[in-house]
């Protein structure tokens, strides 16, 4: 999928709420399609396992299909694999090149106690659910509860190791999805003038800033990290997925515009990768500006600026 500049300008121009809206339905209408399969799947497995890179909005997402499953009578239980990483340690941890931890690499997850409860949960037996304490980057022993699926219950476990061999060889019955948002904006050239994984900086560089304390310039710097990280473990494993959509939104660009741009203008010139930042601000100039005020408050985007529901 792609969108085009003169488009989303013209529909932010002349009815910004009505495109929101309708942005918003085509995405809504994908979580319609996803449930359908996974109540479909229901009777292989009732475990689900959705993955995709950062920024894609995994987390309302999957919050997004357990509404519907459950309007559908199915109840539904939302586990964070991220949960399932193991204590940090010079021991076990991975490194990169650089000596630094690779906190992006699957062998920071438990995968034996992982499998474990897959294989408990699918047999309807009850399984203690771990609890990660990312700051002090341990599992927390006298943390998490007790999980067990009854009849018309799935557990839906969302991460970016979600599709991982380690886990889908294991359990090749479970449902399987990957979101991300991967469109591209072009001209009516068909030139790329901002490309999806812009967006997704953009995403994170805001999320960072409003809920994890962390400025833009942080956010640059482990961008790199992220991408390689995503590049090895995440999306060699995308066509694993049963289904597989798109969270990126025409309005997005408009909306964030104005934020990311003055978190962005206000580096200074030795930030780390700023020639790489030098060379995406220009872009935002070619869109027009909209108010984040106009998003709904269910709205996926809402995850990465605030005031929403989820």
């Amino acid at each position: 999928m792609a969108y085009y500049l003169s488009e989303i300008n013209e529909r932010c121009r002349l009815d910004a709420p009505g495109y929101i809206a309708e942005c918003n339905a085509i995405y809504h209408q994908q979580l319609e399609n996803a449930a359908d399969r996974i109540l479909s799947n229901y009777v292989r497995s009732p475990i689900v396992l959705l993955s995709g890179p950062s920024g894609s909005g995994k987390t309302t997402t999957s919050k997004k299909i357990s509404e519907i499953l459950q309007k559908r009578g199915m109840r539904t239980h939302y586990v964070a694999m991220d949960d399932y990483f193991i204590s940090v340690s010079p021991e076990t941890t991975p490194r990169l090149p650089n000596g630094e931890y690779d906190l992006e690499s699957p062998l920071c997850v438990d995968w034996e106690l992982l499998n474990q409860h897959f294989s408990a949960l699918s047999r309807g037996e009850r399984v203690r659910m771990p609890k990660y304490d990312f700051v002090h980057q341990r599992r927390d022993p006298d943390a998490g509860e007790d999980l067990q699926l009854k009849d018309d219950e799935i557990a839906v476990f969302e991460g970016i190791h979600a599709l991982n061999d380690l886990t889908t060889s294991e359990h090749p019955e479970a449902y399987r999805l990957y979101i991300s948002a991967r469109s591209n904006v072009l001209n009516d050239d068909g030139k790329t003038v901002f490309k999806g994984t812009w967006m997704r900086l953009m995403r994170r560089t805001v999320r960072d800033y409003n809920f994890r304390g962390t400025g833009a310039a942080e956010t640059l710097k482990r961008w790199a990290s992220v991408r390689r990280g995503e590049t090895l473990y995440i999306s060699p494993f995308k066509d694993k997925a049963n289904l597989q959509f798109d969270s990126s939104f025409g309005y997005e660009v408009p909306m964030l515009n104005n934020t990311v741009t003055d978190l962005f203008n206000a580096l200074p010139a030795d930030t780390p990768r700023y020639e790489e930042l030098v060379s995406i601000l220009p872009a935002f100039e070619l869109f027009e500006d909209i108010s984040p005020d106009l998003l709904p408050k269910d709205a996926l985007l809402r995850e990465f600026v605030g005031g929403g529901i989820y």
